[in-house]
């Protein structure tokens, strides 16, 4: 009993000592950053340059090939990072690939779309392909000041189009001297070679509401067996805003 008591003693003071001991406050939990009026870069316009990789050298592409794209996006950032968000929406794009001495044969009765050089005979001295796209991108974003929407912005992602139009239009019709033998124009309009659709991957990075932009086609522009084994690649600038 002697010995209950001491060590009753002895404990006691120590937990009396620490039931007085102030409480440790709580850590103040950050306000949630408010979002709803930050810059959605809702609307996105690209020009830029236009190629195909992949391309025989006997295709005689010939001056500055471009692109026109204009999409808008609904943008959904992240509740744990408001840096980062998703984005996705719907646009057109359109490329335009120049030709010199070159028919192509867009509407021809043939197993493959012909590029014939036409250099030696009456001709027309420039044609023009352009192929329209109707296309849902979907985009990763990181923007380093989501407020203002201004900051570096960067963007990678994906884009699936199905074919809208595909034709050629030609000009200058001339003799192999290069004599001009009319300025008519003459359009012709087939999708029959073509891929309809397209899947394409994209990327871009830039300042505020300007950036630099890329975009490669993992599709084939035509049908296989149809045309040459091209995929159309671009670079090009974007202007992103509202």
């Amino acid at each position: 009993m002697k010995n209950i008591l001491c060590l009753f003693a002895f404990v006691l003071p120590a937990v009396v000592a620490l039931a007085q001991e102030e409480p440790k406050p709580e850590k103040k939990k950050k306000p949630p950053v408010d979002m709803s009026n930050r810059p959605h870069d809702h609307f996105l316009i690209q020009f830029g340059y236009t190629g195909w990789a992949g391309i025989p050298d006997t295709i005689n592409k010939k001056g500055f090939s471009k692109s026109f794209n204009v999409y808008f996006l609904f943008d959904f950032p992240f509740k744990t990072n408001p840096k980062l968000s998703i984005a996705a929406g719907l646009g057109i794009s359109s490329d335009h690939i120049l030709f010199a001495d070159t028919r192509v044969g867009i509407k021809d009765q043939t197993a493959a779309i012909p590029f014939a050089n036409v250099s030696d005979t009456d001709h027309y001295q420039k044609t023009k392909l352009a192929t329209t796209y109707l296309e849902a991108p979907i985009e990763l974003r990181f923007s380093s000041d989501p407020l203002s929407g201004k900051g570096i912005k960067a963007a990678v992602g994906i884009k699936v189009g199905t074919m809208l139009n595909a034709h050629t239009r030609n000009v200058k019709y001339e003799n192999k001297s290069g004599n001009s033998l009319g300025d008519h124009v003459l359009k012709e309009s087939s999708k029959k070679f073509f891929n309809r659709n397209r899947l394409c991957l994209t990327a871009r990075a830039g300042y505020s509401y300007f950036s630099l932009f890329g975009s490669y086609q993992v599709t084939t522009l035509f049908k296989d067996g149809e045309g040459p084994v091209a995929r159309p690649f671009t670079v090009g600038i974007t202007l992103s805003g509202l």
